[in-house]
């Protein structure tokens, strides 16, 4: 949940979290830091700011960054409609850690592509750039780029090398 809702963020904050006990542990390691998220869920009772809304979950992330050793905390809050008995603690954190794979490739579409600002609305257009934007990203990754933006320039200015990638002849 992004901090553009102000009076459900508070909201979510102000749920008895301290009363609960941790219920979920997971860790992970990436792009040079060390994460442990602590996840704490909550049946939320009808009144929250969000319709529908069944469960609350406080997700505190620890990274550690491993050359310098910097410590970060970080408090985030996520709601949703599943039940208790569809989705407990363990799926919960695992969807939660599903949701930014979803969101960090949707800032590469954005930031590489500039999706968001693409004035492409007609019919299955937009959905079809996505898709192509999607295997573009998924080709660069399947190459060994882990740098999105420098792939697709070096392929945008040298398109026999994108047609090599793809075993293409001119």
């Amino acid at each position: 949940m992004k901090g553009n809702q102000k009076n459900l963020s508070k909201q979510l904050r102000r749920l008895p979290w301290k009363q609960i006990p941790l219920q979920a542990r997971t860790t992970g390691a990436g792009h040079g830091r060390r994460e442990i998220r602590r996840l704490k869920v909550c049946t939320v009772r009808p009144g929250l700011l969000f319709p529908h809304a069944v469960q609350a979950i406080e997700i505190k992330r620890r990274r550690t960054h491993r050359k310098t050793g910097k410590v970060e905390t970080k408090t985030v809050y996520a709601i949703t409609s599943l039940p208790p008995e569809q989705a407990g603690p363990p799926q919960l954190a695992e969807l939660a850690q599903n949701h930014w794979s979803v969101e960090a490739l949707h800032h590469i579409r954005d930031v590489t592509y500039g999706e968001d600002a693409s004035r492409i609305c007609t019919g299955t257009t937009p959905r079809a750039m996505t898709t192509l934007r999607n295997l573009a990203i998924g080709l660069m990754r399947q190459a060994g780029w882990t740098n999105t933006a420098a792939a697709a320039d070096r392929y945008g200015s040298r398109p026999q090398h994108a047609a090599a990638m793809l075993r293409l002849t001119a």
